[in-house]
C-alpha cells in the first residue's frame, strides 16, 4: 500500500530537442575561449595550489584544500590561507567538498563541448549529436534511438550538442543542476538502490518507504526529503544574509586598521625625517663648535708660547749675567791690580748684589701658559 508520509516528485517533463529530430548535426567550428568565464570559476580550484582536484576537503573555516596541500602543510593542525586551526590531528579534514568536485567535472564537460566535435560515448564512431545529462554521454543518433527506446519509462534529459555550445558555462551549470537521488541510509539499502523521498527529523537520516513502514514510532517525526531540503536552503540562506550583515563590522574594522597602519607608516617616516634633519643639525652645531673650540686652542697655545719664550729670554739674560759676573769676579781675582779692584769693586758689588736679589720661580708657583680649562667646560657643556 501507498505510504501517506510519501509525497512523490513530480515527473520531469519529456526530453526536448533530440526527441524531435535525430538526424545528426553538421559539425561545428570550435568555440573561441572564454577567459573570463574561466575567472569567474576560479573559486571550484585548490586555494593552495590553485589546481582543480577530485579530493577537495572543506575545512572548518570554509577554505577547500586538496590532500596534496594538506599533507603538506606546514605547520600541520593550521589552515595555510586563513592560519585558523584544524581540529583533526593528522590536519585532513573529514569533509568532502562534494560541490566543488562535481562543478569541476560538469565544466570539464562544458570545455569538452566547446571544445570542437565530440564522438559518441557508445559506439565511438559517429559524432555526438546530443548529451544525456542522467547517463553524462554523449550520444550519436543512433545510439540515442536506442536510449530512448530503454529508458522509455524514465525522463532522462537530452540535449542536442549545438544548443549546448551556444550557451554559457553559467547557463550550462545552471541547466545540469538537477536533484540527485537519495538513497535509504539503511544499511545494504544503499548498495540495493533503495531511493527515498521520507526524511526522519528524530534521526536525521533519509528513509525509504519499506524502512518507513517498519518504524512507525517515528512517524511523526516524517517529512518530504525535499521539503527537508528547502529548510536547509533557507537555513544557509538566514545564515548567509546574517554573516554578510556582520560582515560590514568586520570590513569596517579592517578599514579601520589599514588607516591605522598608514598613519603608522607617515607617522614614522615623518619622525625618521625629523631625526635625521635633527642630527644632521644637530652635526653641523657641534662641527661649528669643534671649529670654535679647535680655533681657542690655537689662540691659547700661541699665547702660551709668547709668555713663555719671554720669560726664557728673561732667565737665559739672567744666566748671561750671572755667568759674565762670576767670570769678572775670577779674572779681577787672578789679575786686576790694586787700582783696578779699588775702581771697579763698588760698581761690580751693586750688580752682583742686583742678581743675588734675582729669584728663579718655583715649580709649584710657575704660572700656567695656554690654560686651556675654558675648551674643556665648554667641551663638557657641549
Amino acid at each position: 500500500p501507498p505510504n501517506p508520509c510519501l509525497t512523490p516528485p513530480a515527473p520531469l517533463p519529456p526530453a526536448a530537442g533530440p526527441t524531435a529530430s535525430t538526424e545528426p548535426s553538421a559539425p561545428m567550428e570550435p568555440a573561441p575561449p572564454r577567459p573570463q568565464e574561466e575567472e569567474d570559476f576560479q573559486f571550484v580550484l585548490c586555494e593552495g595550489c590553485r589546481q582543480e582536484s577530485p579530493s577537495l576537503k572543506l575545512l572548518t573555516c570554509l577554505h577547500s584544500l586538496c590532500l596534496g596541500c594538506l599533507s603538506e602543510n606546514k605547520p600541520v593542525g593550521q589552515c595555510p590561507v586563513c592560519q585558523e586551526a584544524i581540529p583533526q590531528a593528522n590536519g585532513i579534514p573529514e569533509v568532502d567538498n562534494v560541490l566543488f568536485a562535481s562543478l569541476q567535472a560538469r565544466l570539464r564537460v562544458y570545455r569538452r563541448i566547446i571544445g570542437g566535435v565530440l564522438s559518441c560515448s557508445r559506439c565511438r564512431r559517429e559524432p555526438a549529436a546530443v548529451w544525456c545529462s542522467e547517463c553524462e554521454e554523449f550520444l550519436c543518433p543512433g545510439c540515442f534511438e536506442d536510449h530512448q527506446w530503454f529508458f522509455k519509462k524514465r525522463s532522462h534529459e537530452a540535449r542536442k550538442v549545438e544548443e549546448l555550445r551556444a550557451e554559457s558555462a553559467h547557463r550550462f551549470l545552471e541547466g545540469t543542476k538537477k536533484s540527485c537521488t537519495l538513497f535509504c541510509s539503511s544499511h545494504g539499502h544503499t548498495e540495493q538502490g533503495h531511493i527515498t523521498s521520507i526524511y526522519c527529523k528524530k534521526c536525521e537520516k533519509p528513509l525509504c518507504c519499506s524502512c518507513a513502514l517498519l518504524d512507525a514510532q517515528h512517524s511523526p517525526f516524517y517529512c518530504d526529503i525535499r521539503a527537508e531540503i528547502q529548510r536547509r536552503q533557507e537555513e544557509l540562506a538566514a545564515a548567509g544574509r546574517e554573516l554578510a550583515r556582520r560582515r560590514g563590522g568586520f570590513e569596517a574594522s579592517r578599514a579601520a586598521l589599514q588607516e591605522e597602519a598608514a598613519r603608522l607608516e607617515a607617522a614614522s617616516g615623518e619622525t625618521r625625517e625629523l631625526i635625521r634633519q635633527r642630527v644632521e643639525q644637530l652635526v653641523r652645531l657641534v662641527r661649528r663648535e669643534e671649529d670654535e673650540l679647535l680655533g681657542l686652542v690655537e689662540r691659547r697655545r700661541e699665547q702660551g708660547r709668547r709668555e713663555l719664550a719671554g720669560e726664557l729670554r728673561r732667565v737665559e739674560g739672567v744666566l748671561r749675567r750671572m755667568e759674565a759676573g762670576e767670570r769678572l769676579v775670577e779674572k779681577m781675582r787672578l789679575y786686576a791690580t790694586e787700582q783696578e779692584v779699588m775702581d771697579m769693586q763698588p760698581f761690580v758689588r751693586e750688580a752682583l748684589r742686583e742678581l743675588q736679589r734675582l729669584r728663579p720661580a718655583a715649580a709649584g708657583g710657575r704660572a700656567q701658559h695656554g690654560d686651556f680649562a675654558e675648551c674643556r667646560a665648554r667641551l663638557q657643556a657641549l
